[in-house]
């Protein structure tokens, strides 16, 4: 029961590492506050896990919603505890494109920013501000290896992400010059296999075979699952780590500590 008694918003929480987070953090004994903008499935995912979850409608990107889940959080709980950004796009599938530098669309690059990195921000403006009175409170931003290597045809998602990165560390050093018992860290998983992938790799065999060239080039030789991004962000959430603030936690099986850490240009 690492978090008991913590009260916790998870943005994205409908599918994928989201969906892991809210279940692990419920498991150790935390109220979660499930959000996304997939209604149906965040729905399912809060009743799934009883009377200790409950699902609101978040879109991350609009300050609107970030005001009535502030409303809707103090009413019923008097503030937050835990905050993990996690919400957020590829931008590939999600926008028309292109994504490389030279010739990349400037409105599919303001919507890959305005989900993970505008979203981020706000969740950040508004969770301070629901955190303040907690005796000890912890936000974990998900952003991603690619935060921290290029992408070439995947700009907007890199830069986003790598902008996550930066403001983590600012959210950490205000907090902590504002003596607010807020720790502020972000967490950066890459090739996790969730949901995202699909489109990318394909059905049946030529699945399989795509997913073990991936394997191939892991120092650990597997893709990740999104309870190893969950137990990350659990010890970080926890008050284990209330020493801990604007870190980086890469959770990728080794990749970035070697030469194969750039991806191929699908891979984010």
């Amino acid at each position: 029961m690492r978090l008991k008694g913590k009260r916790v918003l998870v943005t994205g929480a409908a599918r994928g590492i989201g969906e892991s987070i809210a279940e692990l953090f419920a498991a150790e004994g935390a109220m979660v506050i499930v959000s996304d903008i997939q209604d149906e499935l965040g729905q399912k995912v809060a009743a799934k896990l009883g009377e200790c979850a409950r699902y609101i409608h978040l879109d991350v990107s609009k300050e609107a919603d970030w005001i009535e889940a502030s409303r809707q959080i103090s009413a019923e709980y008097g503030g937050l505890d835990v905050l993990v950004n996690n919400a957020g796009i590829a931008g590939i599938l999600e926008t028309s494109g292109p994504h490389d530098p030279e010739n990349l669309d400037i409105d599919s690059w303001h919507a890959v920013h305005q989900v993970n990195l505008d979203g981020v921000a706000l969740g950040c403006k508004y969770g301070i501000r629901l955190m303040k009175a907690s005796l000890s409170a912890s936000i974990v931003n998900i952003s991603s290896r690619s935060g921290i290597i290029g992408i070439p045809f995947a700009t907007a998602y890199a830069s986003s992400k790598a902008a996550v990165r930066n403001h983590t560390k600012s959210v950490a050093l205000y907090c902590a010059e504002k003596h607010y018992p807020i720790r502020c860290n972000s967490i950066h998983p890459g090739a996790i296999y969730t949901p995202i992938w699909d489109a990318m790799l394909g059905e049946g065999e030529q699945r399989e075979r795509a997913i073990e060239v991936i394997a191939s080039e892991i120092p650990l030789g597997t893709m990740g699952e999104p309870k190893d991004v969950a137990y990350a962000a659990l010890y970080l959430a926890s008050d284990e780590a209330k020493y801990v603030t604007g870190i980086e936690m890469n959770i990728d099986g080794g990749i970035l500590a070697g030469s194969s850490a750039s991806p191929p240009s699908d891979d984010v």
